[in-house]
């Protein structure tokens, strides 16, 4: 990949926005963070003209990540004109949100990624499918520029591999990885405080909803299917935003009998949001079938119907792909 028109595009940029994606995750925040960062180091730019948009809510264990506190949402800057627009671990367009216009209306557009099932959507890519997370993608970027990593960047870009890689467990885990995560150690990076934040931090409320999400858990086709449906009115139970169903897919997924998890949040009476986990199941090509992505064993799409309906065409489709 040529990182030189990467950096040229942010170089004749005056005005940049970087955007993570819809229920912002540890990767997305932590990329975000560290590329605003490394734009500030490295290319005499005012953090008046470069901002970070979120889309919904950050994550209360996410948000020890350096400069969060300054990210704006997508109404914030809905007036503002830039130059540059970052899309930052987004696999498709839609997962931008509100934020798809502000991306869309600037003349160069970059889309920095690691889904496999990215479409390319930006007039600059940068989108490697072998990497663990879009921090590695990062990381890799700002070392073949030799730009200048510091401490709060080093702590952004090892919450994303270490979150992406679920603490360094799953099948996205390499040597690199790991090299990786200990060259951002030696950079100043605390991998106890940061795992502390990250699965040592969860909201009361949020173990609750997810005790009772697994009480209610539904299994099928000999247990190889596990899953839950999340309603508005269980939100509402335990005082839940929306950031609290995570991590409830790969609880579910951790059961033996386990092939496949699912997690379908109610949004309104007509759209569910779907997160997919599997152990060994190519799942994107289901979370495709719906107008998502994302990676072999991790993906995910909404669904234009309401909870039940859309928990029934879901179960249709993981049992072809079960075979």
């Amino acid at each position: 990949m040529d990182y030189g028109l990467l950096k040229n595009a942010i170089q004749n940029a005056e005005r940049i926005l970087i955007i993570s994606h819809v229920n912002p995750d540890g990767d997305t925040l932590g990329s975000t963070s560290a590329l605003y960062q490394v734009i500030l180091n490295n290319f005499n730019k005012s953090a008046q003209n470069v901002d970070m948009v979120y889309n919904g809510i950050i994550p209360e264990i996410y948000k020890f990540i350096p400069f969060l506190d300054i990210a704006k949402s997508p109404q914030q800057v809905k007036d503002q004109n830039y130059d540059l627009s970052i899309a930052v671990d987004i696999a498709a367009k839609d997962r931008m949100g509100d934020s798809l216009p502000l991306f869309e209306r600037c003349n160069t557009r970059m889309n920095i990624d690691h889904h496999k099932t990215n479409t390319n959507f930006g007039t600059l890519n940068f989108v490697r499918a072998d990497a663990c997370s879009c921090g590695e993608v990062m990381l890799d970027i700002f070392k073949a520029l030799d730009l200048k990593i510091d401490k709060d960047t080093a702590c952004a870009l090892y919450t994303a591999i270490l979150t992406d890689t679920g603490g360094f467990r799953y099948e996205n885990t390499t040597a690199q990885t790991l090299f990786k995560a200990s060259e951002l150690i030696l950079l100043g990076a605390n991998p106890s405080v940061i795992s502390r934040h990250c699965y040592e931090s969860k909201p009361r409320n949020m173990v609750l909803l997810h005790a009772n999400c697994m009480i209610n858990a539904e299994f099928s086709d000999n247990n190889k299917i596990a899953g839950v449906c999340v309603s508005n009115k269980d939100m509402e139970k335990y005082h839940a935003s929306n950031d609290y169903t995570e991590g409830l897919v790969e609880e579910l997924r951790r059961i033996n009998t386990t092939e496949v998890s699912y997690v379908i949040k109610e949004v309104d009476e007509n759209t569910s949001k779907v997160s997919l986990r599997s152990k060994n199941t190519d799942i994107s090509v289901v979370a495709q079938i719906f107008g998502g992505g994302g990676h072999t064993f991790a993906a995910g799409c909404t669904i234009r119907k309401p909870l039940n309906i859309a928990k029934e065409k879901l179960v249709e489709e993981i049992r072809k792909v079960l075979g």
